[in-house]
């Protein structure tokens, strides 16, 4: 198609001493947007509109995003540092917009539910299966909307190829009612092809770089809510399996990993 633009505008030029001034390239674009035709300046509203709802999305999700990577950290700090279970659960709520505040609370209803939160778990398959399930349920409202997002970046390019061809049959149809073989004739849809194009690859380049980036942090939180919930578990075995001792010991004689958390 480039080729075949380019063909036909060197058989239609003028003469180069009738060629009209040129006009400067800060005003070219406006004036090409305010030359366009009808289809063109739809194509390039329904554009603006994808263009400005892709980016509320990408805002949106990189500051929720960010908020939850932040609560996340605070969230297995005080986890960590805790050593009873119960603790973390009247705290939990503090740090809501943390995935894995979900992933802890469906474990430890569960875990409350099978024994009172006492002793080794009657079904740990049960809290495995609920971790799971609480991870997959984050996952999917955190990806809200990314589908608008990879559908905007998919369609964008053909959206501006729509503008182009109907600019280019406007390009020709008007050579051939204006009586003369001339590049005047043509450049008006000429151009409208060229911008709508471009348009609908400012759009499309944005949203796809923004839907990768997304995509990665998504992951990684799936990745860390499956790891918490390993180590959730592995905490609830190991401190249900410590016994208390019969009789007084020294504390030297206490193995270092029966001490690190009990509930």
């Amino acid at each position: 198609m480039v080729w075949t633009l380019a063909l036909a505008m060197y058989f239609l030029q003028e003469d180069p001493s009738a060629a009209p001034p040129v006009a400067s390239n800060t005003g070219a674009l406006v004036e090409m947007v305010h030359n366009s035709g009808p289809v063109a300046f739809a194509v390039l509203i329904i554009l603006l509109l994808a263009s400005i709802f892709s980016w509320a999305i990408m805002l949106s999700k990189w500051s929720s995003f960010g908020k939850a990577q932040t609560q996340s950290q605070r969230f297995l700090r005080a986890f960590r540092k805790s050593t009873r279970l119960s603790e973390i659960a009247t705290v939990a709520d503090q740090f809501k917009p943390s995935p894995l505040v979900a992933v802890f609370t469906e474990i430890h209803d569960e875990y409350q539910r099978q024994n009172g939160g006492r002793g080794l778990p009657r079904n740990p398959v049960a809290l495995e299966r609920a971790a799971q399930t609480a991870s997959s349920e984050a996952l999917t409202n955190m990806e809200s909307r990314m589908t608008w997002l990879a559908t905007i970046a998919a369609i964008a390019p053909f959206i501006g190829l729509f503008g182009t061809v109907m600019g280019i049959i406007d390009a020709f149809h008007g050579l051939g009612t204006a009586g003369a073989a001339t590049l005047r004739a043509v450049a008006p849809g000429i151009s409208e092809a060229l911008i709508t194009t471009a348009a609908g690859l400012v759009v499309a380049i944005p949203a796809v770089v923004g839907y990768n980036q997304l995509t990665a942090r998504l992951r990684e939180f799936g990745a860390r809510m499956d790891d918490f919930g390993r180590e959730l578990l592995n905490a609830i075995e190991n401190a249900a399996m410590i016994s208390p001792p019969s009789s007084p010991q020294p504390p030297q004689q206490q193995p270092e990993e029966l001490r690190r958390r009990t509930f």
